[in-house]
């Protein structure tokens, strides 16, 4: 078939695809979300076969910890939800100095009253905190499917050993398909856990900050960093409006100013020089491509799509990518790594032992 058809069909293969998923997309995300978690406290499970436990803690142990999570979780965003609702109209008066201050101020640089005035009528600071609100409201529905998730993870706890012994014995005829899960297994549980440790830590570090310049509600602005810290890309600048606006309206544009920098230097210092260190390859996607898988997942199942990007971008790249004996260049594409950069050690000392000091004798000519 010509190559220009071939990329049609799988184009319009993968939007059915997709159609599909965001049609059923209330089933699809708990299921996800279920396979993530599983993932996650899949070490426990292992932790606790090598110690020689009895069969039914491998289920429990794991089932607890995931609900131990979805509990918090619930609890957390429930509270979130509560104050957020009634923080905005407590700012009333605040608002409204902010934008005689305005008016002056753009009068001073010749700008005109009604001009101003149409500008400051198209900005609602409450608008950014229903934004914030709703993301939150997006993340307690997608939590709120408990007894499903549950329900799933139980069942995926009860086959976790079955299906290991299917990969084993699958490892044969396809090795790389067996290869590729293991490695999104691997990447995943890497992923989640240097980035729920940093998550920590730039949290820890911005409720000291927002204390200490005064802002209200540090504890949970810092919970809302903690989050969106599994957002790529954008989850930072998500995690920083709400209590950047709020520092303007409690403490005018200076503490909004000292808020702002903050944030961006703990984020540049813990996320940007010290977490890829630990991190290290375990994303295996560029840029761009996380950018683009960001708001595909986000388009496709909201905001629990936001939060599982990475994780759900391997899963797709294990699949159609990893598993492929021609995906090299493909994985390069999607990694932006140069492929055969890295050279297996064999070949390296191989190369080693040809160098100047040593003869080599060609092949027998037959």
């Amino acid at each position: 078939m010509p190559r220009a058809l071939v990329v049609l069909l799988c184009t319009a293969g993968a939007v059915v695809t997709l159609a599909g998923i965001r049609e059923v997309g209330s089933i699809v995300g708990p299921v996800l979300l279920a396979l993530v978690l599983v993932l996650a406290v899949s070490p426990v499970r292992t932790w606790l076969r090598g110690r020689g436990a009895p069969g039914w803690t491998l289920v429990a142990a794991p089932l607890v910890l995931v609900l131990l999570i979805l509990l918090g979780m619930m609890a957390i965003l429930i509270l979130a939800v509560a104050q957020l609702a009634g923080l905005a109209p407590t700012y009333q008066k605040q608002f409204g100095e902010l934008v005689v201050q305005a008016q002056q101020f753009a009068a001073g640089l010749g700008i005109g009253t009604d001009q101003m005035n149409q500008a400051i009528k198209s900005f609602d600071p409450g608008k950014i905190f229903a934004l914030a609100q709703g993301f939150v409201s997006g993340l307690l529905g997608a939590f709120s499917g408990l007894i499903l998730i549950v329900v799933l993870v139980l069942a995926m706890c009860l086959d976790a050993r079955a299906f290991s012994g299917v990969l084993k014995a699958g490892a044969a005829r396809r090795p790389l398909l067996i290869e590729a899960l293991r490695n999104f297994a691997r990447k995943t549980r890497r992923y989640l856990l240097v980035s729920t440790v940093f998550g920590l830590i730039c949290a820890v570090l911005d409720v000291g900050a927002l204390w200490f310049l005064g802002v209200p509600l540090p504890l949970l602005w810092g919970v809302l960093a903690l989050i969106t810290n599994y957002i790529p890309n954008v989850g930072f600048v998500l995690g920083l409006v709400p209590p950047a606006l709020l520092a303007l309206l409690e403490g005018g544009i200076k503490t909004m100013i000292f808020v702002i920098a903050a944030y961006m230097v703990i984020n540049f210092v813990v996320q940007s020089l010290i977490q890829p260190k630990f991190l290290g390859d375990a994303v295996g996607l560029s840029t761009t491509v996380t950018l683009l898988s960001l708001i595909l997942w986000a388009f496709l199942l909201g905001p629990l799509g936001a939060l599982l990007a990475i994780p759900l971008s391997l899963l797709v790249r294990a699949l159609l990518v990893d598993s492929d004996p021609d995906g090299d260049w493909a994985a390069a594409l999607i990694s932006g790594e140069v492929p055969g950069r890295d050279r297996p050690a064999s070949d390296e000392k191989a190369a080693g032992d040809e160098g100047p000091g040593r003869e080599t004798r060609p092949a027998p000519v037959r």
